[in-house]
């Protein structure tokens, strides 16, 4: 047996005590900075949410038989989308400075949609790419059901009252870390300008608000537009000086600024109206599968809300606004599929992340730039011009900002216990799952072109198949499951978990910031009151 730890003395170090909300903030969810501050700021958090807008079409369009113009046409419909849906979401649902834009989680299902065989008979490439949006027109149309009566109706609630410190610390952590896919292989598509741009964000960000004095607050809170203009200008650069010519197709596509193909393409100005590509075509199947996605994005925005309450300094949401979050989550997948969008909508991670950067977390900066992707979205050349910006400058931007959000998840350790076995075998397990199950599920699509389910129900394998390709969806639900089940009824189990820190932000009135931050506009709170 051990012998037993000597006293602590009164000069031994003490531990950091736990902030319930983030400290350092220039301006929170409440304070709005000067108007011209503002207006830059959301012109940034527009530059940010681009990266995504713009990725997500350019790999899948080519596939459905579109052109440059359907391209373009499809990114401003997604821009025009995402503002509405922004300035619904901080307005009505969980009042939260989330941007929401398009998601990877949709992408699996669109894609499967696309390879479904009755598109094969239609030999018109453009009108091929009609007939799969229409077909995930009415999938989103159907699965958006799920996230509306799941959160207009308190249900989401029940579940997120059992959440705790230790179960959100996986969840949170594995939205930001589970995408570093996107991160750094995205800049070696063309090493010689994401690399400089991923350092030039940092030196500008993080290392010459030291050096240069008087400049910290400009070089911390515009590091993304100075980094992007500066690599984007070396880009060009090495563009017109020929550096690529002669090159493979994806390096000139990777490096090169002039091969987006969005500003010759795209129009003037176009207003997206709902079912522009035609009436929505509905499948059984294919509406399951959506849903299936649907409820992965429930999940993974739960713990981006969280994310985005604290880099706002913000107090926990209360269950009950996160569920009003998800209701209207549920509406923007239903504006996505009146529109034809393509995919569904979700909290933007890398938004999430810039608020941490820039220490300002004001809703009215967001509301800002929902108002640029709208401006933007219907003035299309003008959209187009910053759309056109190479994808290895965007994944320079994802390597800070999900690394931001992941480190967020693991701030609410701050309010456990990490001497407790309980607690480090969650932690870790939950963890160590969420990472290796999805590995093995896209290692296996990737090698055979199918997930490991794989049977003669396209549907079902889907349903199978996305959710365990999610480490966030994964890790969040081990975790949930372990924490709430395992040795709950032991008393001390309560404080190792953290849930006593929680306590008073689970009922609307428990804490007197609840209302400040979380409460409706325009007295709507008395006609719509929390439970």
């Amino acid at each position: 047996m051990s012998a037993p730890a000597p006293k602590a003395a009164s000069s031994d170090p003490l531990p950091h005590p736990p902030k319930e909300q983030l400290p350092d903030i220039s301006y929170c969810i409440t304070s709005p900075p000067p108007w011209p501050e503002a207006i830059l700021l959301g012109f940034q958090h527009y530059l940010v949410m681009l990266g995504t807008t713009v990725l997500i079409p350019s790999a899948l369009v080519p596939q459905m038989g579109g052109r440059n113009e359907e391209k373009a046409k499809l990114i401003q419909t997604i821009l025009f989308v995402a503002g509405i849906n922004t300035l619904l979401q901080t307005v009505f649902g969980t009042r939260l400075p989330a941007v929401i834009g398009a998601s990877y989680t949709f992408v699996p299902v669109t894609i499967s949609i696309m390879l479904s065989g009755r598109f094969n008979d239609v030999a018109d490439p453009v009108d091929r790419f009609t007939r799969i949006i229409r077909a995930t027109q009415g999938a989103l149309i159907v699965a958006s059901t799920l996230q509306i009566i799941l959160g207009f109706s308190g249900l989401w609630r029940n579940v997120v009252r059992f959440l705790s410190p230790l179960s959100a610390a996986p969840l949170v952590g594995l939205v930001g870390f589970g995408l570093y896919e996107l991160g750094f292989p995205g800049v070696a598509n063309c090493i010689e300008i994401g690399l400089p741009g991923l350092i030039i964000l940092i030196l500008i960000s993080h290392y010459m608000p030291h050096v240069v004095k008087g400049g910290k607050h400009v070089f911390a809170r515009y590091a993304v537009i100075f980094s992007v203009a500066i690599v984007w200008l070396y880009a060009f650069f090495l563009t017109i000086g020929g550096a690529y010519n002669g090159d493979k197709t994806d390096t000139q596509r990777s490096c090169r600024t002039d091969r987006a193909g969005l500003i010759g393409a795209a129009p003037w100005i176009r207003v997206p109206w709902p079912f522009q590509w035609g009436s929505p075509i509905f499948d059984a199947g294919e509406a399951f599968a959506m849903m299936m996605a649907s409820f992965v994005a429930l999940v993974e925005s739960t713990g981006a809300f969280i994310a985005v309450s604290r880099y706002a300094s913000a107090t926990m949401p209360p269950p009950s606004v996160i569920s009003r979050g998800v209701g209207w989550q549920g509406v923007a997948i239903l504006i996505s599929g009146l529109f034809g969008t393509g995919i569904g909508s979700t909290v933007s991670v890398e938004n999430a992340g810039l608020l941490a950067l820039t220490k300002v977390g004001s809703r009215r900066v967001v509301q800002i730039s929902a108002g640029f992707m709208i401006f933007f979205s219907i003035l299309g050349k003008f959209g187009a011009v910053f759309a056109s910006i190479p994808a290895p400058i965007v994944a320079a931007l994802f390597c800070l900002f999900f690394a931001y959000v992941g480190a967020g998840g693991l701030s609410m350790l701050q309010y456990c216990n990490l001497n407790s076995f309980r607690t480090l075998f969650i932690l870790g397990f939950s963890i160590f799952l969420g990472l290796s199950i999805p590995q093995y599920f896209n290692e296996h699509t990737a090698i055979k072109g199918y997930g490991p389910v794989h049977t003669g129900a396209r549907w079902f394998n889907d349903m199978v198949n996305v959710p365990f390709s999610s480490k966030a969806f994964v890790g969040g639900c081990v975790a949930y499951l372990l924490d709430t089940t395992l040795h709950k009824k032991d008393g001390s189990i309560r404080k190792d978990r953290g849930k006593h820190w929680w306590d008073r932000f689970w009922t609307f009135k428990g804490d007197p910031r609840t209302e400040e931050f979380y409460a409706l506009p325009f007295n709507l709170h008395k006609y719509f009151p929390p439970a």
